[in-house]
């Protein structure tokens, strides 16, 4: 089995390759809907999001030539809630220019902010262009948000993932199309275009459309020169994260743009419609378009192959960036050592949690974690289900436990946004006692999260959950897993590191689990009372992640099986 240690000699070694060196002329272009590169600038919704910014971060720690296209979003995903006075949450929603989250503005060779033109319905709409930038490596980000565009245009990149599919296709007509013309006007010529998920796919047309005008080919030829040069990462199975458009609405909003390519609009719109439908797919066109496809671990690419037989994916399990996830600070191979260092963790989650919810529990008390984003699939109630024998288990004098819970739905998204007030209703009522929940859901609190807990919680049905990768941060922490066998824990090896739940009646194995094994070995302790056996589990689960689950190992095998 490869270690982080050979990953990282891999990369060395890469270095004094030719390949290496055609990139620096030649770069990676990443493209992406949402990156999560600091908490504090809101171009981020979820783990689509964290992944790219591991891949930017891992990307800039290895010196690999990658520059990052993406937009930005004034008002973000997660607006700041308040409480009315009858116990709901609603948003609050503030616009942040990019200047004051430290974003550099993108200037022209005239020395005036670079605007990019892009041809949207029967006119132009122009971006700014905003930049962060960590070590060699650069992120832009378009902004609608300037004059001469018409007020509702100003607004096509306010908010991420705005439920208005109108709107949406704007925003990824801006990202893909003005993507590219974007480096285009900065003189930056990619060898690989890899799109990050299929929200930036009509970049592929956009490629066609530089073939057609640079090499003087036929649409047919330069679709072919193309796609020999755009990569996918597939990262859902999920409907709602492939998004599809009447064909209509695409047609009607790519008409400026077929026109000023001198291609019908049938034929653009041809390349992303759904067999016997008259749906246009995002996704199918990324697909379609791409010539290498990954999904994100190897159960999400058996999976995807019974979806689209056509569209056979490799597997390149995600990893997360270990220096922005890695909050124990010492060598912790002694006895007794990660224990400590761990209740100090846990220490300051706690303390952010009696700030926010005025809940102060006890640091000797198992903490059992939940957070990522609130959607049914999710399964985020699970664990209250039987809100009584919960109850009872939690508050139990010998082994007690504690429950937080974190997390945000699409604000669209009916059903997790029930889900939500559901468990609001029981956080806030009959278990206020034993659990919290957090809103304003973002890097920082998760930072808090997945090393504070004592245990993380993921109960995704089996087949759903593409990935995971919050559980990774957890486990580097030292926080140990109780989860379904989906996603990456798939090929995990979970022995001496957590406990496998039952897919089939997960809200009663949640319990019988905690109450039969995890609480029994948590309160286990020694003279010194430090429970060994989990200080053991807490060692395997730390080096297991730092060998098998790195964003260096991921961004290798994009090398190796995507990029090459």
């Amino acid at each position: 089995m490869v270690d982080l240690a050979q990953d990282l000699a891999w990369f060395e070694t890469w270095k004094s390759s030719t390949t290496y060196a055609h990139l620096q002329q030649r770069p990676i272009a990443y493209f992406c809907a949402e990156f999560a590169l600091e908490s504090k600038i809101p171009t981020y919704a979820g783990g689509l999001g964290v992944l790219a910014g591991d891949v930017i971060r891992e990307a800039a720690d290895r010196d690999v030539p990658i520059v990052g296209v993406g937009l930005y979003y004034r008002q973000g995903y997660i607006c700041p809630t308040k409480a009315t006075e009858d116990g709901k949450l609603v948003e609050v929603c503030v616009n942040t220019p990019a200047t004051s989250v430290g974003l550099e503005q993108v200037m022209g060779e005239d020395g005036a902010p670079l605007k990019i033109v892009v041809p949207i319905q029967d006119q132009h709409i122009e971006a700014q262009v905003w930049k962060w930038t960590r070590a060699n490596v650069v992120v832009y980000l378009l902004d609608t948000d300037v004059e001469p565009n018409a007020d509702s245009d100003r607004k096509i990149t306010e908010r991420l993932y705005v439920a208005h599919s109108e709107m949406r296709l704007k925003q990824q007509i801006v990202l893909g199309i003005g993507g590219l013309r974007l480096l285009e006007a900065l003189q930056i010529h990619p060898s690989i275009y890899h799109l990050n998920e299929g929200h930036s796919a009509l970049l592929g047309l956009e490629l066609i459309r530089h073939q057609m005008q640079e090499r003087k080919l036929s649409f047919d030829e330069a679709k072919a020169f193309a796609r020999r040069r755009l990569v996918l990462t597939n990262h859902t199975l999920v409907p709602a994260g492939n998004e599809v458009y009447g064909d209509d609405l695409v047609s009607l909003l790519l008409e400026r743009y077929a026109k000023d390519i001198a291609v019908p609009v049938t034929e653009l719109v041809k390349l992303g419609l759904v067999h016997e439908a008259s749906s246009f797919s995002m996704t199918l066109l990324a697909l379609r378009m791409a010539s290498v496809v990954n999904a994100v671990s190897k159960l999400h690419a058996k999976k995807a192959r019974e979806i689209w037989h056509d569209h056979p994916m490799v597997a390149v399990t995600n990893g997360v960036h270990i220096p922005t996830w890695d909050r124990v600070t010492q060598d912790v191979k002694a006895p007794g050592v990660f224990w400590k260092v761990h209740q100090e963790r846990k220490g300051e989650l706690l303390k952010y949690i009696t700030a926010q919810t005025g809940r102060k529990w006890d640091q000797d008390t198992m903490l059992v974690g939940w957070a990522r984003r609130i959607a049914s699939y999710k399964r985020p109630g699970a664990i209250l289900e039987d809100a009584k024998r919960f109850a009872k288990l939690a508050r139990n004098s010998e082994r007690p436990m504690r429950l937080v819970i974190a997390g945000r739905p699409h604000a669209a998204d009916t059903e997790g946004n029930k889900i939500r007030e559901d468990i609001l209703k029981l956080v806030e009522g009959e278990l206020q006692d034993v659990a919290a929940y957090l809103p304003d859901y973002d890097l920082a609190q998760a930072e808090l999260l997945v090393a504070g807990c004592d245990v993380w919680l993921n109960t995704p049905v089996v087949g759903f959950e593409a990935c995971g990768t919050s559980g990774m941060k957890a486990a580097l922490n030292g926080v140990l897993p109780c989860t379904t066998k989906d996603g990456w824990v798939d090929e995990a090896e979970l022995y001496k590191v957590g406990w496998l739940l039952k897919d089939a009646d997960v809200s009663t194995d949640i319990l019988d689990v905690l109450e039969q094994n995890i609480l029994p070995m948590y309160y286990d302790r020694n003279s010194a009372a430090v429970p060994e056996l989990w200080e053991e589990h807490m060692r395997n689960s730390r080096e297991m992640i730092l060998n098998q689950f790195s964003a260096t190992r991921m961004l290798r095998s994009y090398i190796e099986m995507m990029y090459l």
